[in-house]
């Protein structure tokens, strides 16, 4: 037995999964890090960050294990939403640099085995990009680039209003009054973001030249920004209220969104981008889709096999349903059905963070980084990390009058807590020198956390136990053919623990190695037969990696009577017995004499 917090009824969930792998499909058994570029590396003394700090920090990243790299918008943008506002499709933004510097940045990815992914945001443009100041004009063929509507007459006040109800993402009318054209242009995001006609065939045109221009320039693929937007319905009608308590009038969530989102239309358009990308044949480009819906309708975006969408559509189900406070039950949910309810040869991913939500450390507690990177990196399918989860970095406080996020702004002074997402993208830790190393200049563009002097890459690259030591662990076990190609078993054990394992069965990979990872998310001590759970067990096990919090040190090894933290195996019925303390994520690695394996890691996270 493994004491890993009181032992209760066991709920058991048994899944099978092959990842299959080619060598041209490069992304299935990748780590995808996402960099935020404004945050990333300064190398001008701004205080922002640009395309010159990412080419420098390249090796950096080549060390922790990642295989591609996607970048958050770099093109030329007046920055009312950081980027996502685009002015130019194919041109990069002065801020961040020059084509040049965007040509030097590929070239040293492609000398360290690297791939650079673009954002794409395809649903809107800037108010200042060139189209729309055209299409103000009526200057063709710009004139229904963009969404407009002469609006309609108030009976009562004989005001001209907007021609429906419809919501901002951002908070308030969708529609904004532009009077030199005379009429509402539609905007699902910011004021500063009108949104594109994606039933005019030019403009659908348009957005695929700039696609091909990225391809042509080497770009590794694209992360599709808010796929779900890019159609409405032509009726304009009305949508229904939410009746949600919390929801204030101008609120998104005040309406149910039943004729703006996820559109029979979207789900096309996804397929005909991927039909451009895999018109270019070699090398094989990526596309991945951010769409924030229902499970259903999210493994839509995947498409069909006769007319394939995304590669993969994002899953947040580690951020929008689980936190530090969910149950097993509520981790087994989230991770089952990505791994047993995608359509027939889909492939999973499984992303814990990025620039839109608080941290793994704010959102789970500091202790539990490792164990969520754990279960990221382990799982089957495509790893994505957002830059600085690899070090445990941490929400920053950033006050109304630090604010830059328009998110926040709109919200007001007394609500924008709510919705800001300033805390999550402040500047990378790099050192304990000025601004963490991040700039050479005291003043950047969010503040840098507070604690930047005790926690930064060269302080735990120095450490003899650290999140980023961890990471590399991880990243390194993803190399093995069980990681890559092995069968997953996910599990419900009593009350408190979650567990899952990786292994290979019958012979079928020589040389294959099993992982067991075991999540306590009780507060209590928890029996746990690991023989009657996993069998079968060794009667030697190693330390592989433990988190920074375990009290377990790596590489140690016991066995038949040895102790390690209270911890014994005993042969004949091969049971583990002992305790272990909370907050701990253990990575044990022994020697196996079953299915031609070598070694099992098992993890063990355990939440006070």
């Amino acid at each position: 037995m493994m004491a890993v917090n009181s032992i209760s009824a066991v709920l058991l969930c048994l899944l099978a999964v092959t990842c299959a792998n080619t060598d041209q499909d490069w992304w299935r058994t990748s780590v995808i890090y996402q960099v935020y570029p404004r945050s990333f590396k300064d190398t001008d003394g701004d205080g922002v960050g640009d395309l010159k700090g990412i080419e420098e920090k390249l090796d950096y990243l080549k060390d922790i294990g990642v295989n591609g790299v996607w970048l958050s918008p770099i093109y030329r943008s007046p920055m009312a939403d950081f980027g996502y506002d685009i002015a130019n499709f194919t041109d990069i933004d002065p801020i961040f640099g020059t084509m040049n510097d965007f040509d030097d940045l590929i070239k040293k990815a492609d000398t360290l085995g690297l791939r650079i992914i673009l954002d794409f945001v395809p649903n809107h443009s800037s108010d200042e990009h060139e189209w729309f100041k055209k299409s103000i004009k009526k200057i063709e063929p710009f004139t229904d680039y963009y969404i407009w509507h002469d609006g309609k007459v108030n009976n009562v006040s004989e005001e001209r209003i907007p021609p429906n109800n419809w919501l901002s993402v951002f908070r308030g009318p969708a529609w904004e009054w532009n009077e030199e054209r005379g009429q509402y242009y539609y905007h699902q995001f910011a004021v500063k973001q009108p949104d594109l006609n994606f039933r005019n065939p030019q403009l659908v045109d348009e957005m695929k030249d700039a696609m091909t221009f990225w391809l042509d320039r080497g770009v590794a693929g694209f992360r599709v920004d808010a796929v779900p937007f890019l159609f409405e319905v032509t009726s304009l009608q009305d949508e229904p209220l939410s009746n949600d308590p919390k929801a204030l009038p101008d609120d998104y969530l005040y309406l149910i969104h039943n004729y703006t989102v996820n559109l029979e239309e979207t789900f096309d358009m996804v397929q005909q981008w991927r039909g451009l990308i895999e018109a270019r044949q070699e090398p094989k480009r990526l596309m991945m889709a951010e769409a924030y819906a229902d499970f259903e309708t999210t493994l839509r975006y995947y498409g069909t096999p006769q007319s394939p969408g995304a590669h993969f559509p994002f899953n947040f189900a580690h951020i929008t349903d689980v936190n530090g406070n969910s149950t097993p039950a509520d981790f087994l949910k989230a991770t089952k059905k990505w791994i047993d309810d995608l359509p027939p040869g889909a492939l999973s991913n499984w992303v814990i963070g990025n620039h839109d939500n608080h941290r793994v450390a704010s959102r789970f507690g500091r202790e539990l980084v490792d164990g969520l990177n754990m279960l990221a990196l382990l799982l089957p399918g495509v790893a994505v990390t957002y830059n600085g989860e690899e070090i445990g970095m941490e929400d920053t406080s950033v006050s109304w009058e630090q604010t830059k996020d328009p998110q926040a702004l709109d919200a007001g002074p007394e609500r924008y807590l709510q919705y800001t997402r300033d805390p999550e993208r402040t500047p990378f830790q790099w050192d304990d020198t000025t601004s963490a190393g991040f700039s050479n200049s005291e003043v950047t563009w969010l503040p840098v956390n507070s604690n930047y002097p005790e926690l930064n890459v060269e302080a735990q690259k120095k450490a003899s136990v650290s999140h980023y030591h961890v990471y590399k662990l991880l990243t390194a076990a993803r190399a093995t053919p069980t990681i890559q190609r092995g069968d997953t078993q996910v599990e419900v054990i009593g009350d408190h623990v979650f567990a899952f394992t990786r292994s290979v069965k019958l012979r079928r990979l020589q040389d294959s190695d099993t992982y067991v990872i075991l999540m306590n998310l009780g507060a209590e001590e928890e029996i746990v037969d690991l023989l009657a759970t996993f069998s079968p067990l060794a009667d030697k096990v190693m330390v592989y990696a433990a988190s920074v919090h375990s009290g377990v040190a790596h590489g140690l090894v016991y066995g038949e009577r040895d102790a390690l933290d209270r911890a014994t195996t005993e042969t004949g019925d091969i049971t583990i017995e002992g305790s272990v303390r909370l907050y701990a994520c253990i990575v044990y690695k022994y020697d196996s004499t079953f299915c031609g394996g070598r070694m099992v890691l098992c993890v063990i996270l355990v939440l006070d």
